[in-house]
């Protein structure tokens, strides 16, 4: 069972990778380091290449953040609240989220989403707030791509070192994947069932 999902990955093929990094940046559930990860795996074993793989990784990356940035950009606090009043348990996103993110935007400027697509914390968050803010769309999609390059790479790197190193024992390298998942997914639904957002402050 455990080998189902990096075979699923495998049999998607670089459109499947590109699909499912965009719906990573959408929706909570799906990880990223999974996806790469797996994608690292299967170039070690020489089912994917690694160029390819980054590239289709890193736009499916970018196109994900772009739909949170051009929610922001197009629909501006106002018509954005009730959305996010009404989705947020989903999104496991309340009001003071969006809020605290646009003044950390504000605060430290447009490079902060090149350096937090380069890190695992607010890495989708910050794509909100810099559409909030009408940042330039091309200057956006460039830090974007290049930030989740460097992320993106990371992964695919790591993974296919754990492959290596674990080369002999896939089956164990199946139930990390395995694991990381059914914890991903835990932890989403844990969050969504005791969700009780905090108050924003007013408009």
């Amino acid at each position: 069972m455990h080998e189902i999902i990096i075979e699923a990955i495998a049999r998607g093929g670089y459109l499947g990778i590109a699909v499912l990094m965009a719906l990573e940046n959408i929706f909570p559930p799906v990880p990223s380091e999974v996806i790469m990860g797996i994608g690292g795996v299967l170039v070690e074993r020489g089912e994917m290449a690694f160029w390819p793989l980054m590239l289709a990784g890193t736009i499916g990356s970018t196109a994900g953040n772009y739909a949170w940035f051009w929610l922001g950009d197009r629909w501006g606090y106002r018509r954005l609240r009730p959305f996010i009043d009404r989705w947020g348990r989903w999104l496991t996103l309340d009001w003071e989220h969006v809020e605290g993110a646009s003044r950390f935007f504000r605060r430290h400027g447009q490079w902060v989403v090149l350096i937090l697509r380069c890190t695992p914390v607010f890495r989708t968050m910050i794509s909100l707030p810099a559409g909030l803010a009408h940042m330039n769309v091309w200057r956006f999609l460039a830090f974007t791509f290049v930030g989740a390059g460097a992320w993106n790479a990371l992964l695919v790197i790591g993974g296919a070192a754990l492959a290596r190193y674990l080369e002999g024992y896939e089956h164990v390298f199946g139930w990390i994947v395995l694991g990381l998942v059914g914890v991903t997914l835990a932890a989403y639904f844990w969050r969504v069932a005791t969700w009780t957002p905090r108050k924003g402050g007013e408009d």
